[in-house]
């Protein structure tokens, strides 16, 4: 544990080389009002803080630049100190946004990711779980003419599959009503992989069989619907935030590839991290980068992720709760429909 000078210092530190990207000095630290000690007392400070791994000095005659251990301390620091709300500004930018968020779960969540993306200047990641995992909340036929009714499937991950179903013979709007509550008392709560599976079982009323067979063959059992999701957004702002060439490429590559990056989003997520630093992502790629995530959730169930990835720099204030209020929002907003 550090004491309180020891504390200030370092977060003055983290907080200066956040904003400048430059080594920090004792005098820049001494000069804030809230370490009010000398700038001789600030260098030896600093000097334990590196001794004891919170900073390193890149070259003899430089100040000092936060270490992965500093930046950890830091953003540890922030919920206790009641540091995580967003400005005025950005609560506004997100209100107005889930205010007019409106259609498909696609288009939902690829404007997420641009909104976040908007709110603190990194590149944003939505990830939506694979429907296979997510349940039926919801069935409704509609009935498009005598011979083609619309099935429509509502999960509880906010996702919707469709599917058109032709009949062998004409039908009647009562018909279609009675299948839709048949097929509700069916199918919800269960599985998108035993939705795939289902048929009317043997003693069903002829006419409600025919027509809920030929929904059921309407879905067949290699049906994956859509799977999982991934959009990404900002890749510009985490290029110009990194510096080596190398890995720009490197962390662009990561970002291509959805299979990576959704299980390291799902592992942290599983692990209980919310901010995972350099090397605590578990991808040397992401040494030189941070991860800021959330789940968000559809009538209680995990739907998917959220997240924002910048450098170590990154400014964890606005991040952390961007992606806490984010989460939260979209949350509220697919459980509500």
């Amino acid at each position: 544990m550090l004491d309180d000078r020891k504390s200030a210092i370092l977060r003055a530190v983290v907080e200066h080389y956040i904003s400048t990207a430059q080594p920090v000095g004792s005098a820049a630290v001494a000069a804030r009002e809230d370490v009010s000690v000398s700038s001789a007392t600030v260098r030896n400070e600093m000097t334990l803080l590196e001794r004891e791994g919170y900073l390193v000095q890149p070259h003899t005659s430089a100040g000092r630049v936060p270490t992965e251990k500093g930046y950890r301390f830091f953003v540890d620091g922030l919920a206790t100190q009641g540091e995580i709300d967003l400005s005025e500004a950005s609560a506004r930018q997100v209100r107005d946004f889930f205010t007019a968020a409106h259609g498909e779960l696609e288009q939902v969540l690829h404007d997420t990711s641009r909104l976040l993306t908007s709110l603190t200047r990194s590149a944003a990641v939505v990830v939506s779980e694979q429907v296979a995992a997510a349940v039926v909340r919801s069935v409704q036929l509609v009935d498009l003419s005598p011979r083609l009714v619309l099935l429509v499937l509502v999960f509880n991950n906010g996702d919707v599959v469709k599917r058109s179903v032709d009949l062998s013979r004409d039908t009647t709007a009562d018909v279609v009503a009675d299948a839709q509550r048949f097929l509700s008392e069916q199918l919800v709560g269960h599985p998108w992989a035993e939705v795939t599976r289902w048929r009317p079982p043997e003693g069903t009323a002829p006419e409600l069989a025919a027509l809920t067979a030929a929904v059921a063959a309407s879905i067949g059992p290699g049906d994956q619907a859509d799977g999982s999701r991934m959009f990404v957004e900002g890749t510009s702002f985490l290029a110009g935030s990194l510096e080596a060439r190398e890995t720009v490429e490197q962390v662009l590559g990561i970002l291509e590839q959805q299979l990576v990056v959704v299980t390291l989003l799902k592992e942290l997520a599983e692990r209980g991290v919310m901010v995972a630093i350099g090397s605590e992502t578990g991808l040397n790629p992401l040494a030189d980068c941070s991860v800021v995530l959330s789940p968000y959730r559809v009538d209680g169930e995990v739907a998917g992720t959220i997240a924002v990835l910048g450098p170590t720099r990154m400014d964890y204030q606005e991040s952390v709760a961007a992606v806490a209020v984010v989460s939260q929002r979209l949350t509220r907003a697919l459980t509500e429909g």
